[in-house]
């Protein structure tokens, strides 16, 4: 884009992601389509997946614009995870934050655009809310409850198992980037930048030290606004490489967590527009 104006009537599909977001009807893209002044002829589609989930919207993203008739493509993303954490959850409400980003994908020649996407549902327990369309809520579903080394949570709020989710990506986190830059032909080092889910420093940094990968060109934005789950890829990208991604470079995104699920993509990024962070 040649300026940050955009015509409300070149946008052709909306996205909507969020793993916070509850059973909505209707669904929230179709409200932020009549807020946001889109046309009618705008396709809307929520998407729901965990921490993984803006690198699997962002490649169905790249489907759509690659359709024809389709010009851009709007992606929202939005986690709001403080109604989801309890306070007295000692492991879960440090951790976690809020956050939104946008991001407007339009027809183009991309060059490098490889996406690599997984999924392992036998771990569906390692992040979950309990009570909710597959477990029916009851008066007691709102009850707290003493749970694992002292925290409070009640079956309507997040539980994470920190230890299985750790085990879980060091396993299939390095080995994700190794496999998809073997596909596309290039080497770990042609990368410039590689953003990862923003779920713990002491986590990325096993993954930079397994890669063999400069520390310099992982940012990290964890510091500022903790775990905003799906959100936290962009997020750092919009935060620590804003200045960076002028000119052409090769930025490798993964995300991964509840599912359980990991996406990893590898694109190149032409003269990336990329506006501030606005903090509330």
């Amino acid at each position: 884009m040649e300026d940050n104006h955009i015509d409300p009537d070149t946008i052709d599909v909306l996205l909507f992601m969020s793993q916070t977001s509850d059973y909505r009807i209707p669904a929230t893209s179709c409200i932020l389509q009549h807020r946001l002044g889109l046309p009618k002829t705008t396709a809307c589609l929520d998407l729901s997946l965990g921490c993984s989930g803006y690198v699997f919207a962002l490649s169905t993203a790249f489907a759509y614009a690659s359709m024809e008739g389709v010009r851009r493509v709007l992606l929202l993303d939005g986690e709001t995870f403080s109604k989801i954490v309890n306070r007295k959850d000692k492991v879960d409400w440090p951790l976690y934050g809020d956050g939104a980003t946008a991001t407007l994908i339009e027809k183009g020649d991309y060059g490098e655009a490889a996406f690599m996407l997984n999924t392992d549902g036998s771990g569906e327990d390692a992040v979950k809310i309990h009570a909710g369309m597959r477990h029916k809520i009851t008066p007691d579903s709102l009850v707290e409850h003493e749970q694992e080394e002292g925290n409070v949570r009640n079956e309507l709020e997040v539980y994470m198992d920190g230890m299985d989710v750790f085990n879980f990506a060091i396993r299939v986190v390095p080995r994700s980037v190794k496999t998809l830059v073997k596909e596309c032909g290039l080497e770990v080092d042609d990368i410039d930048y590689l953003v990862f889910h923003q779920s713990n420093k002491f986590m990325t940094d096993f993954f930079i030290k397994k890669l063999k990968f400069p520390p310099e060109r992982v940012p990290y934005c964890i510091q500022k606004y903790g775990n905003t789950s799906s959100t936290s890829v962009p997020l750092t990208i919009v935060s620590e490489l804003a200045d960076k991604l002028k000119g052409n470079h090769r930025v490798m995104m993964c995300g991964f967590g509840a599912g359980l699920s990991w996406g990893t993509a590898l694109l190149q990024m032409k003269d990336c527009q990329i506006s501030p962070v606005i903090e509330y």
